[in-house]
């Protein structure tokens, strides 16, 4: 059957070959390898501008310079990642070896980022900034996209990859909430911030390397992976092709902007606008349970609108959040506090979905083109995410430097607090409404993407007789006698 130009209407065939279903323990598998993706990455995202400036002493417009380049960069080792991680075979799958064995330097790497020897010259600082965290990109793009991948080859299932995403979601959570427990209160109180740091990130490179061991042991790929060799030319038409993922892209991409764009002068709004930095804490417990909540709800969410209509409601929950953190007064601290619950319940919402929208779009590219590209798709999306993350975090950063923030400074101007509200809460808000209009372009309904897994299903088949029916026929003519052919 040839594939049109728009998924079927209706499933015509029924699922053959189906894997088993996930277990409990390939799910919390799975859940903890985000949890290790978070000890540094997370990490970076949370606390590294602070430490380039209160510690390092790197002026913030600098650092968001540095955040620009190096994240795009991060992207595209993404793409990278994702094709090497597509053309790999070995004993354990194409993409779990880079799990465990990827860890290791990015682990390292993460010690390295925030260990700056104290005796550097600025400019000196400013270089070391960017080559460590050029090759921690490196190194997280060669463990995250082989990682991201494994959702789309452990199963076909929508409910399975909601899950997955859903517990994937919840660990990474977790995650933030115990960093922000462990390195909020050494911001505000470390003797000597430099050593605390270096130290976490040390006992954080043992605690990950166990969690990736763990997904290692439990993260089967169960879907046989195409053994045709794809060419780039074939992979980049199949992605030019594929209309969810490109709007999914978009979407992504104002969304993450938006995400980090808080999540870069989370910190600062608790010092500066609120007062005390160790509300933090605080803070990411409140946006974190928002957002644990939302993803453990998903699965009903999705049965009453689905998944697209459960991401545009997500959406316009954490704008209204974004709005309330911007306009909440410092001297109640609680109505900030309630506008990060607000936002992390949104963005527990299409920060969850995204994932599982990828899954379903590595499908869509198969049905669609005859492709099937986990790790590239992955790391388009990837890209995408990278690039919104260093807009998100460049754009807080240039807004708090023109808000005139002062590096390492005891107390900050009125300007500088407002433009703290503005990067924490304004701009989250605009660029998530963004990223709630691009979606609703996105074409591929739960009915239709059941039609299209069966449609597929059914070419298996027809493949596979065609297959059998050009075989070399074997002799079976009993006259021959034993030994008869050469």
């Amino acid at each position: 059957m040839t594939a049109g130009t728009a998924p079927p209407q209706a499933p015509d065939v029924a699922h053959r070959d189906t894997p088993p279903a996930l277990r409990r323990r390939q799910y919390l598998g799975y859940a903890v390898g985000d949890a290790a993706n978070n000890l540094t990455f997370s990490m970076a995202s949370a606390f590294l501008l602070i430490y380039y400036t209160d510690v390092a002493g790197i002026a913030a417009a600098t650092a968001g310079t540095l955040f620009l380049v190096i994240r795009v960069w991060g992207g595209v080792t993404d793409l990278f990642a994702g094709r090497i991680a597509d053309a790999t075979s070995t004993r354990w799958g194409r993409f779990r070896p880079y799990v465990l064995f990827g860890s290791i330097p990015l682990l390292l790497l993460n010690v390295a980022l925030f260990s700056i020897p104290s005796g550097l010259s600025q400019d000196t600082k400013v270089v070391y900034a960017y080559l460590s965290y050029a090759l921690f990109s490196l190194a997280y793009s060669f463990v995250n996209i082989p990682y991201g991948s494994l959702s789309a080859a452990m199963t076909q299932v929508p409910e399975e990859r909601a899950k997955l995403s859903t517990a994937r979601m919840v660990a990474s959570s977790l995650a933030i909430l115990g960093i922000a427990v462990i390195v909020s209160p050494q911001i505000q109180n470390a003797a000597n911030l430099q050593s605390a740091l270096t130290l976490i990130t040390v006992l954080f490179a043992v605690l990950g390397f166990v969690l990736y061991l763990f997904t290692f042991l439990t993260s089967h790929e169960m879907i046989r992976p195409d053994t045709r060799k794809v060419g780039l030319a074939q992979t980049l038409a199949m992605m030019r092709r594929n209309k969810p993922l490109v709007i999914l892209c978009a979407s992504t991409l104002l969304c993450l902007s938006g995400m980090f764009s808080l999540q870069t002068v989370g910190v600062y709004y608790a010092r500066d606008v609120l007062n005390n930095a160790n509300l933090y804490i605080v803070l990411t417990v409140v946006q974190n349970v928002g957002m644990i909540i939302a993803a453990v709800a998903l699965p009903k969410m999705m049965g009453l609108l689905g998944k697209k209509g459960a991401y545009l409601l997500g959406g316009v929950v954490a704008a209204a959040g974004g709005v309330g953190v911007a306009v909440a007064p410092g001297s109640q601290p609680w109505i900030g506090i309630v506008a990060f619950g607000v936002l992390g319940m949104g963005l527990g919402l299409t920060n969850t979905l995204i994932f599982a929208f990828q899954a379903d779009t590595v499908d869509y590219g198969e049905w669609r083109s005859g492709v099937r590209a986990e790790g590239s798709s992955y790391a388009v999306l990837s890209f995408t995410r990278k690039a919104g993350q260093g807009i998100g975090g460049a754009v807080a950063a240039y807004t708090i430097g023109l808000g005139g923030y002062i590096s390492g400074g005891a107390s900050q101007t009125d300007a500088a607090v407002t433009s703290i509200r503005v990067a924490a809460g304004a701009l989250p808000a605009v660029l998530i409404l963004g990223a709630v209009a691009a979606m609703v372009a996105y074409p591929l309904s739960e009915k239709a993407f059941r039609a299209m897994v069966a449609e597929m299903a059914q070419r298996r088949v027809g493949e596979a007789v065609a297959a059998l029916d050009t075989a070399d026929p074997v002799d079976t003519d009993p006259g021959d006698g034993p030994g008869a052919r050469s």
